[in-house]
């Protein structure tokens, strides 16, 4: 077994994490949106890594990260204008764009596709590890295939410890949901998960419609290809059975109260909990949704610290950033949702 060792990100830990990345190594780093696992996205053998160290399906794009836009070509073929735009107005920031790929990165992160997917992170963490490693770093969140992303550092090593030589503890995440996903690699710029950058964001920098793939309110079709991270499998959800409730507070208080018994809990927003006949995690505010994006992960990791076996969570809006934490909740709940 690796021993794990978990590092304040002081100057002597970045060239640590640097080096273990030209070795080949994985790194655990802290983003504005949850911790990703890193590995240099020019190195095959080391992507492959990240896979195995994951439990994650090879088939599973992954999204490499950038520290500045001379190394956008390590991982891009082509760079259209409508991505230049997005990049003047959203980088660094939670926004990956999927792209035409590049020679340079390897296939193991792009899963057999013709398109990469590339961001440039704020977090000063992850663009020193960048930049003192000199190449572009593929880094899926931190955690177990198909758990809840990490947004602390301790949540990374409960699920990462003895799988990853290092894990960089940048603090708690700001954003705490993944970036946001945009395909720009055909004629119409396509929404493939929500995140912290919103619909009505990109369409207002790009001054056109984004359309919204079909996968981010529903499963794939059947035959259809992931296009991006979070389109295809079950994802974020804890050891319980989640469902999403949606109606007014009362009839989802009702609901609730009709389905108590031994180990059933509730996902509401902050100041509901009294009014729940069963044990209670908030995941944030009600009209905000910035809040319950940040809460959300650590909310769900909650849920299995206190033993939840069945889950209903409260239903946020569908639009803005709250799109982004209904798509989570709805992957959780493997798309098991009721009128309530």
């Amino acid at each position: 077994m690796i021993k794990t060792e978990l590092l304040a990100p002081r100057p002597d830990a970045i060239e640590k994490a640097a080096g273990i990345l030209r070795a080949g190594g994985l790194v655990a780093i802290p983003t504005e949106t949850v911790y990703g696992l890193a590995a240099n996205a020019l190195d095959g053998a080391a992507v492959s890594a990240i896979f195995a160290a994951k439990g994650r399906p090879q088939d599973n794009p992954l999204i490499s990260h950038i520290a500045s836009m001379d190394m956008l070509g390590m991982v891009a073929g082509h760079v259209p204008p409508q991505a230049q735009r997005l990049a003047e107005c959203f980088w660094p920031g939670p926004l990956t764009m999927v792209l035409p790929r590049g020679g340079a990165v390897a296939d193991e992160v792009c899963a057999g596709l013709e398109t990469a997917a590339v961001r440039m992170p704020s977090h000063p963490v992850a663009q020193a590890v960048i930049r003192a490693a000199g190449v572009p770093l593929a880094a899926p969140s931190a955690n177990l295939s198909g758990s809840p992303s990490p947004t602390t550092a301790q949540d990374v090593l409960a699920d990462m410890a003895g799988r990853v030589p290092l894990i960089l503890d940048g603090g708690a995440c700001e954003v705490g949901v993944e970036s946001t996903v945009v395909s720009l690699a055909g004629s119409i710029p396509v929404l493939l998960r929500p995140g912290g950058v919103t619909k009505e964001q990109l369409e207002a920098a790009l001054g056109c419609e984004v359309q919204m793939a079909h996968a981010v309110l529903h499963g794939l079709r059947e035959g259809e290809t992931a296009a991006s991270p979070g389109m295809k499998y079950k994802h974020y959800a804890p050891k319980a059975e989640v469902t999403l409730v949606k109606g007014a507070f009362h009839a989802y208080c009702n609901y609730v109260a009709v389905h108590a018994g031994p180990g059933v809990f509730a996902l509401c927003y902050e100041g509901e909990e009294a009014a729940l006949c069963v044990p209670a995690v908030a995941y944030g505010r009600k009209e905000d949704a910035a809040s319950q994006a940040h809460a959300l992960f650590a909310a769900l990791r909650e849920l299995d610290r206190r033993g939840a076996r069945t889950v209903y969570a409260r239903c946020p809006r569908e639009d803005g950033v709250a799109l982004a934490v209904y798509n989570r909740i709805l992957r959780a709940a493997a798309f098991r949702v009721v009128e309530a």
